[in-house]
Formats: C-alpha cells, structure tokens, sequence
C-alpha cells in the first residue's frame, strides 16, 4: 500500500511525505495535510509551533507570470521578506531582520563563511515544485538559518508512462523596446516504469534590459551583477528505485548558471538629489558577472525499520559567483601596476559535502511520544580569488561541522502538543597562514596573519506548544536558537596589523540567535487566518556597515522584533482574497555598552509592508490574479538614509485552450516611478559608489507565455 501510495514521489530526503498541494481557494481547509520536509520531524503545516508557509506550485506559476525576479517572488509570498534589489545580488534582501538558510532539497545553498549574498540565483523556479519557509531562526539544518529557512523542494515526477512539458514566454516593456525584449523556453519529461521513476528538466532564459516608468535604461550593477542583458540555464535531473514497498533510493543533480552578457556600462546618478543611475551600451573590462551552482543529493528512505522511519542524505554543492571588475583602491598594489591603475575582479568559491542522517519513531506511549533524531555532518571549503591578477584574497577557509540532535512531539492532552529539542553543535574552523593583499597595509604591501585551527561548541536548544483552544482557534508559541557564523571571508581579508592569530581573532566566533514567538491561528467557515508576534536577539550579532563604500561586519548585539499577519476569505467558490501585513523593528548596539542604541538599516531590516490580492476563478478555463504591496516610509538613524515608501500592483490572467494554457502578466501594472528600497534605505558608502548604485525599479512590465503537457 505504501508503494502504491508513494511511487510518484522523489525520493530524496527532502521531499519525503509530500502530498499536492491545494489550489490557493482551497489552501485554508487543506493545509493541515501537507507535511512539510525541512521539519526534520516531519511536521505537518498548520500544527507546528513555528509560522511555516507553503508556497505551491500554483503560487509560483502565476508568480512567474508576472515576473522572473525570484527575490520578487519570495517578496510577493512572504510578509518580513524584504522588497527584491531587482540584481543578481540579494545584499539586503533579509528575512525576519536576518540571514535565510537557502536549501535546495535540503541541499544548503548559502555560502555564509565569504556571504557573496548571490543565493537569490541558485535554480530556475521552474524546477520547483513548492517551497517551504520555516520563520525564524532555527537549527534544523545547522549552519546559516538565523533569520529562517526556504528550502526549494523540485518537483517529482507524475505517475504514468511518460508525461512531458514545454513552456514558453517572452518579456518586454509595454512601450516596446527591443533591448528589452527577453525569451524563456523549459521542457520537462518525466515518469515511472517499474521500479524506476524518473523526471528530466531542463530552461534556457535570456533577459533584456529593464526600463523604469519613464522608458529610461535603470542602471546595470556592473560591480556586485545583474540579471539584466543575462542567459541562464538550468538542467535538473532525478532519478529513483523502489526496492521495495517500503525502501527507495533516489538521485538528484541540478546544475544552474546565470550569466551577464556583458555589453553595458553603469552611468552614475545622483543619490543627494534622487537621480538615478542609467545605462549606456559599452564594452566593459574584465569578465562577466555569474553564478555558477552544481547541487547533487543522494538519498535512501526506510519507511519501517523495525517500526522507524530512516532516512539518509548525502550531498554536495559547487558554487561559483564572479563579481564584476574596477580599479577601486582596494585591488591596487604598486608592485603590479601604478596605484590607480589596477583593474581586477573577484570570484568566491565554495565547495561543500555532506551527509544527514535521521531516524524517528512515533506511536510511543499510547500514540502520546514522537521522537526524532540523527547526526549532521558537513564540510564547507571556501576562498575568493582575485582572478585577473591570480591573487587570494579570502585564504582558503575549510569550516567543519558535525550535530547530533534529538527531538521530540509529545501529545500531553488531545489538544496540547509539545515539543522541545536540542542540537549539538561541534565546529571547527582551519585557516593556514596566509598574507593579506597589499591595500590592507600600503606601507608593508600587505601583511602576514597567522593561520589557526578555532574550536566552536554550542548546544541549541528549542521548544514550543500548539494547543487547540477551540475547533477554530489555535495557540502557538515557540523559543528556538539558530546557529551561523559571521562573513568570516570579509574579515580575514580585511586584516592589517602585523601579528594577527587567526585563533584569537574575536570576530571569527559564532552568532547564536535566540527567537521567541508567539501567535494564533483562526480557521472559521471561509475565513482563515494567522498572527504571530517575535522577538529575534543575539549577544555577538553579526552587522553589515559601509566604510568608504565597502561593506564590513560589525559585531554588536543586534534585538530585532516583528509582528506578521496573513489573513483569507474565500469569498464563494470562484474568489479569495488574501491580506498580508508585516513590521520589523531592529536595533544594534554601536557603542558596546550592552545596550541597543540604533536603528538598523535597510541593509539589514525591511519595511513595514501592506498585501492584498484577489484570485478568481471565473470558470473552469478562466483565472486571475490581482495583487498590490504597499511599502511604509521609514526613517533611520544612518545620515542620508530614507525611505519614502511605494505601492506596486501586479495582475495575471491564464486562459486554459484546447491544447494548454496561455497567460498575460503584468508587472507594476500602475507604472510606478519610484527608487528601489535598497537605493533608498541602504546605499551608503562614498558619493561615488553610491552615485552607481541608486537604482529605479522597473516600470510597467508585459509578460506574454504558453505552456502544454502532454
């Protein structure tokens, strides 16, 4: 029966127990019955002591419809998700206030040891199949998730012979120009036969440029990248065998790479006087931005082992992101070239294995006890290299880490659960001696660190309560701490005293994130709804600052706190309308005194963000959506920062034909001139580094596409 039940899945670790996903009408009824596989204890939405939301395929299609900007989708979905930069980087993008572990079937993507904050760009969103956000710092997954997780679940193949699908689409500015004009083609092949199941996808995308509201060029990042004038594809491959009802093994591959085409130049703007930076077609020096990210799963599922359900996951990850080139005075070193002069250009490497195991049992004690537990184990190699000039600038930087963990669901009451866990974290950190390039000290042309071997050890704990107030009315509250380290790359590279020891350099210790939350959810005939209020500290926090225009970490305790709302009501069977309402308050303490004394930054904080939309359904071929997101003013305690506030509205309507489905999507259908939150709240630096990054968004935006299965 098992089989029969589940030989359409993957069966990779991640995505164990999954069912489909309910269209967005039905979403309120029938989400208690998705099991959501980030929860190492297979967690079912709806009765967790966290917020967790589900983003289904659905959702993501008709996000896609509207545009490709993947930080806009995750914006559009998640209420504390910052306002998307629109780039290839995802530099203030944050969740919660803070960094967000990015998994691909429980494949960590981040690359916290040197952030080159480029994990917006890891897979094309057509390969997946939902995604899981877990709010708040957690240690489910170790390493990185100290403002959440979101964990990419691809998609599995469909039971049957042989099913295959192609998609296309084509982008464009509503007042056409052709430098705008972008094409994305993807086709799938999937099925089971016998034992076997199996699903190959593959995308090819190519963007043009973005214009804003007025039909002006927005500025190319020429220095951290852009998606815009880029080609990405993606290959996605997943095989399984069942080898028997009960026992499966399965692979995944997935292999992305976006690149810019590289025919633009940046035209600085005016930040003092709100004038944004434009383009210009040029030729520029170096190489082309990229990302580059090779993530593979091997995975083996018992589904009874002597009544326990074992699961082992072993895993890789390669990633890639080239950064574009200048001759800023941090590359210039006189033995080379005359100061000044010196063009080169950046790339971060990171290489990581490791495996995952989990075992759990449930049923114990009169079905009142489930327990689960295993052991984490992950080797992460990182470095950056400046490639032009064949230097190192992170020395190689090789992180170990190995975390049993054990937790447990207890049934106390037919209306009470709880639950309480513990990981243990062991960590070891190895940096060989190395020498720091000559910008960090002109006068020594760079000097000499001592390497070192640091020793990390934390024990997190978590624990949480669900109760059932009425048949309507749930409580939940949750205290959970999330492990991560800060940008170590950025500080080993920025060192220039003579005599440094890695060993007993202090901001290489670790940020452990405490975050207590507390909330209720109501599901009352056709309305449905969930509140929850948080609070986020953590003692040695870990900061971005600008100096001189290049980012540096400052470890200071940073208390952030926050209220999210997401509200329903399923007006009759044909519409729903969604509200969504999130603020974020964050605080650090700049003078070390112990006391939090200013505001954080749009680097580091989103704003107070208003969402309403309306799906329909007008008949078994016809449905839209219609969705705007309102963005508070705020005012920060950094000089020159402000944020005036905008609201953006989008709309999509999908027709099914005959033969498949074609939609018309509209991005920022009201056209609205307005700078980008990031250009706005966080663009700090020198005048000239922030005169070539204030940034418009992109105007009103025509999304054209047609898909069929077959």
């Amino acid at each position: 029966m098992f089989r029969k039940t589940c030989l359409c899945l993957s069966v990779s670790l991640a995505t164990l127990s999954l069912t489909s996903m309910p269209t967005q009408a039905d979403e309120a009824t029938e989400l208690e019955a998705v099991t959501i596989s980030a929860t190492r204890a297979r967690s079912e939405a709806g009765k967790t002591p966290q917020k967790i939301t589900v983003i289904s395929r659905e959702q993501i299609e008709q996000q896609l419809s509207i545009t490709s900007d993947h930080g806009a989708v995750l914006s559009n979905l998640i209420p504390s998700y910052s306002p998307s930069r629109q780039k290839m980087s995802s530099a203030g993008e944050t969740f919660r206030g803070r960094s967000a572990l990015i998994l691909i079937d429980g494949v960590p993507q981040s690359t916290p040891l040197r952030d080159s904050q480029r994990d917006g760009y890891v897979i094309d969103l057509s390969m997946v199949e939902r995604i899981e956000v877990i709010h708040g710092a957690s240690a489910e997954h170790g390493l990185g998730a100290t403002g959440g997780i979101i964990n990419y679940v691809t998609r599995r193949p469909e039971s049957g012979t042989l099913r295959q699908h192609a998609g296309i689409s084509f982008t464009a500015p509503t007042d056409y120009e052709s430098e705008g004009l972008g094409y994305k083609l993807d086709y799938r092949v999937e099925g089971t036969q016998g034992n076997f199941d199996y699903l190959v996808g593959t995308s090819w995308q190519t963007q043009g440029m973005f214009y804003d509201a007025k039909g002006n060029l927005i500025g190319v990042d020429d220095t951290q990248g852009d998606v815009m004038d880029s080609t990405s594809t993606d290959l996605l491959l997943k095989l399984g065998y069942w080898l028997d009802d009960n026992q499966n093994i399965g692979l995944m591959v997935n292999r992305y790479q976006v690149e810019g085409e590289h025919e633009y130049v940046n035209v600085p703007g005016d930040a003092d006087a709100d004038i944004p930076a434009t383009s210009r077609k040029g030729d520029p020096l170096g190489k082309a931005p990229q990302n580059e990210v090779l993530a593979t799963s091997l995975s083996y599922k018992h589904a009874d082992l002597y009544g326990n359900e074992l699961g082992l996951q072993l895993y890789t990850q390669r990633f890639r992101g080239r950064f574009g080139g200048g001759n800023n005075g941090t590359f210039q070193d006189a033995g080379i070239a005359p100061v000044g002069t010196l063009f080169d250009q950046s790339q971060n490497e990171s290489d990581k294995i490791g495996g995952k195991l989990t075992l759990s049992r449930d049923g114990m004690f009169n079905d009142r006890l489930m327990l689960t537990g295993g052991l984490d184990v992950l080797q992460d190699t990182t470095s950056q290299q400046l490639i032009l000039t064949d230097r190192e600038w992170v020395p190689e930087t090789v992180f170990r880490n190995y975390a049993p963990f054990l937790q447990a669901e207890i049934r106390a009451l037919e209306d009470l659960t709880l639950f309480v866990g513990a990981r243990h974290e062991f960590a070891d950190l190895n940096v060989d001696g190395f020498r720091t390039i000559a910008s960090t000290n002109p006068a020594l042309g760079g000097v000499d660190v001592e390497g070192g071997n640091p020793n990390f050890e934390e024990t997190l704990y978590n624990a949480g309560l669900v109760w059932q107030m009425t048949d309507w009315i749930q409580l939940f509250a949750n205290y959970s701490e999330g492990f991560g380290m800060p940008d170590v790359g950025r500080v080993l590279r920025g060192i220039g005293t003579p005599g440094t020891s890695v060993d007993n350099f202090l901001d290489l210790q670790p940020v452990v994130t405490e975050n207590r939350e507390i909330g209720f959810r109501l599901n009352h005939g056709p309305f449905d709804a969930e509140i929850s209020y948080y609070e986020s500290d953590a003692d040695l926090g870990s900061r971005l600052d600008s100096v001189g225009g290049v980012y540096q970490i400052r470890r200071e305790r940073t208390e952030i706190d926050g209220v999210e709302f997401t509200g329903g009501w399923k007006v009759n069977d044909m519409h729903r309308l969604k509200l969504m309402y999130a603020q974020v308050n964050g605080r650090s303490d700049t003078d070390g005194d112990g006391k939090v004394d200013t505001d954080l930054n749009g680097a580091n904080i989103s704003p107070d963000r208003y969402g309403v939309s309306w799906q329909a359904n007008w008949s078994d071929n016809l449905h839209s959506l219609l969705q705007a997101n309102h963005y508070a003013s705020r005012d920060f305690d950094t000089p020159g920062l402000e944020f005036d506030g905008y609201t953006l509205v989008d709309a999509f309507v999908g027709y099914r034909l005959p033969v498949g489905e074609v939609s018309v999507g509209i991005e920022n259908l009201m056209n609205k001139d307005y700078l980008t939150y990031y250009s706005q709240a966080a663009n700090t630096g020198t005048k000239l580094t922030r005169d070539g990054r204030v940034f418009n968004g992109r105007g009103r935006t025509l999304m054209l596409g047609y898909q069929v299965s077959f």
